[in-house]
């Protein structure tokens, strides 16, 4: 890629980007496998494009993913009303965000409002490592180097099972997530000890009950699983219950995992006061885009806490490269069939793109495919 980059006075490049506009697009993409969960089924990945323009040529890119299709179009209305709120300024995301927050200080910074905010964050700091001729992780201080991955499955039948495990075992993945939370824990062991009769014992295996469990049958179930040599068991109670996350952990040998619905800093920060979970993995969407996610990697690293990703697998898989207790990458593809170079996985490992910025980069054919009006 060319370097954008012009001269200053005394002959050194000046590298610095003012905002011309944001050009959003909402669209809606087919998954491969709709993900089946205890909470409800993600039939397609409604997702929001931000393309955020420079005035010196540089676009940077980023995406937000509203889970549901009723949250599609408003979400692309509110990142595109912010658009007059950053405008001729620079792109310094340290900054925007400070901006932003200030902005919505009164409505808060969660929800659909912290989720647009991320997905400018995101492309900004994707213009900014394009500008520098950098990828990101390099930007960030790291290197591009490869973060162990997990193929990450809904709740399935067992062909289903036996579909999925040949799939992710041919692209070369060593461990595997299934989602459970089932009528009862017999039907949650039963899919459990069928996928390790496929991998073997030396696999690595998470299972997620996405939030479905009230606190007697956590405890109960956690306890019932805790022999089936599992990675972790995700989410058993509502995701802000970190009180009981917590009981549940202090009951249970198997590490408890949390942190995909952290809504930013603050909601991490009363989750590890609570000592809610043994791991971590923040959604670079929720936890406030890039730069929320370095402020967590600082967090989970004083306090030791092993930290892996939630979707958003091309810049989590930079954003794994720089972080100090980087664990495990989340392998759940959702803007693939509109990117231009899908994430490589080889040997089981997230490659971050060597390209400068984050290596999202659209399709414009599939954009249009898939553009809701």
């Amino acid at each position: 890629m060319v370097d954008l980059a012009v001269a200053t006075a005394d002959g050194s490049p000046d590298h610095s980007l003012t905002i011309r506009g944001l050009k959003v697009r909402p669209v809606d993409v087919p998954l491969e496998d709709p993900v089946v969960t205890a909470s409800g089924t993600v039939s397609s990945a409604p997702l929001v494009l931000v393309d955020l323009l420079t005035r010196e040529g540089i676009t940077g890119r980023g995406y937000i993913f509203t889970y549901s299709p009723a949250a599609l179009l408003p979400t692309a209305r509110l990142v595109q009303n912010m658009a007059a709120m950053i405008e001729g300024e620079s792109v310094a995301p340290h900054d925007l965000d400070r901006l932003l927050q200030q902005r919505f200080r009164l409505l808060g910074a969660e929800g659909l409002t912290g989720m647009a905010m991320a997905g400018i964050d995101m492309a900004a700091w994707d213009a900014l490592a394009q500008a520098r001729n950098m990828p990101l992780a390099e930007l960030l201080g790291g290197a591009c180097k490869p973060t162990p991955s997990y193929y990450s499955a809904g709740m399935i039948d067992e062909p289903e099972a036996e579909r999925l495990i040949e799939k992710s075992l041919g692209m070369g993945f060593r461990a595997f997530k299934v989602k459970v939370g089932y009528p009862s824990v017999e039907a949650d062991r039963r899919i459990i000890r069928f996928i390790r009769r496929l991998v073997g014992d030396e696999f690595e295996l998470m299972i997620d009950f996405n939030q479905s469990l009230d606190a007697p049958e956590a405890e109960s179930r956690t306890r019932a699983l805790a022999s089936e040599n599992l990675t972790w068991i995700e989410e058993p109670l509502l995701h802000h219950d970190f009180a009981g996350h917590s009981a549940v952990r202090r009951k249970v040998k198997t590490p408890i995992q949390i942190g995909e619905n952290w809504w930013g800093i603050p909601d991490m920060t009363k989750s590890l006061a609570a000592g809610a979970s043994d791991l971590c993995m923040p959604d670079a969407m929720k936890i406030g885009g890039v730069t929320g996610w370095m402020k967590a990697a600082a967090l989970a690293g004083a306090h030791g806490m092993p930290m892996s990703s939630h979707l958003f697998v091309e810049v989590s898989a930079h954003l794994l490269a720089v972080t100090p207790t980087a664990h495990w990458h989340e392998y759940l593809d959702l803007a693939k069939p509109v990117l231009q170079r899908p994430l490589e996985i080889r040997d089981g490992d997230a490659i971050p793109s060597d390209e400068p910025g984050t290596g999202v980069d659209w399709d414009e054919d599939s954009v249009g495919r898939y553009l809701v009006d």
